[in-house]
């Protein structure tokens, strides 16, 4: 469904670049002197291990390298990339919590650091990605008590990347997992509604669908949504709510297999 974007940090630098971008970006009157900044020599070649380690699979002593580097290159773009790469590695070892304190840092830090769209678009992803049950299929527990913020989050995320950076590279991928992220919250929403439905729960169930209509405009689980909103009236003896309901259900979807189903029926059961 998704084409994964995969994340670069700043940019991939070699040995002399790196030091080129360390010197250029140092901070402080000495910068402009090499032989001022003697530790500067081996952070060519401490990034290239870092990178090296990274790519072999030894995440743990990649995230010590990076580190490292993060304080010889303190105030440069070196420094912020040496931070995000850092980031990925924690998200590729399942550490969100790592992963994601270090983005919220770098954010705070660098608000306009040219990798901010990364930094957004890496932040989505690992909250997209948790184990939530809601972007997979439907397991055996208690849909209503199923949390969402982590999928709220993760479209946090992906919208401040593409308002912000409309034309980054990772804005398509993040617009269309936008999407689907409204279009699950909705259909959770409906999971939730049916639950409290088939239940007897009407009050529960008409709120829950209501509330997916209000919220998720034009998503598929509307049509639903407004079937629960009038059978749920219906069973509450609430008229003018199920008529209005309904009514709406058939302006917008005329089509619907829901209308073919008789209120009170047993075809939620």
């Amino acid at each position: 469904m998704f084409k994964f974007v995969q994340p670069q940090g700043l940019r991939v630098l070699t040995a002399t670049a790196v030091v080129a971008v360390l010197l250029a970006g140092s901070l402080g009157g000495c910068a402009a002197d090499p032989k001022a900044l003697p530790e500067h020599q081996n952070v060519g070649k401490l990034y290239e291990e870092a990178r090296e380690e990274a790519a072999a699979g030894a995440s743990d002593r990649a995230i010590k390298l990076y580190e490292r580097l993060e304080g010889l290159a303190a105030g440069t773009l070196l420094a912020q990339q040496a931070q995000l790469e850092r980031a990925f590695l924690h998200y590729k070892m399942q550490e969100k919590a790592q992963s994601l304190a270090i983005i919220e840092r770098f954010l705070k830090l660098h608000p306009t650091s040219p990798a901010a769209d990364y930094a957004y678009y890496l932040q989505g992803l690992i909250n997209f990605n948790d184990d939530l049950g809601l972007f997979g299929s439907i397991v055996k527990t208690d849909l209503a008590e199923r949390d969402q913020q982590a999928s709220r989050d993760a479209y946090q995320s992906f919208k401040q990347l593409v308002d912000r950076y409309p034309d980054s590279r990772y804005a398509p991928d993040a617009r269309l997992r936008i999407n689907y992220i409204i279009n699950a919250l909705a259909a959770h929403e409906v999971h939730v509604a049916r639950y409290y439905y088939q239940r007897g729960a009407y009050v529960a169930s008409a709120n829950r669908a209501q509330q997916a209509v209000q919220d998720f405009r034009g998503v598929p689980a509307a049509e639903e949504a407004l079937y629960l909103m009038a059978a749920s009236y219906h069973q509450l003896g609430m008229a003018p709510l199920r008529d209005d309901a309904w009514r709406v259900l058939q302006n917008n979807y005329p089509k619907s297999r829901w209308l073919s189903q008789r209120l009170g029926s047993s075809a939620l059961r």
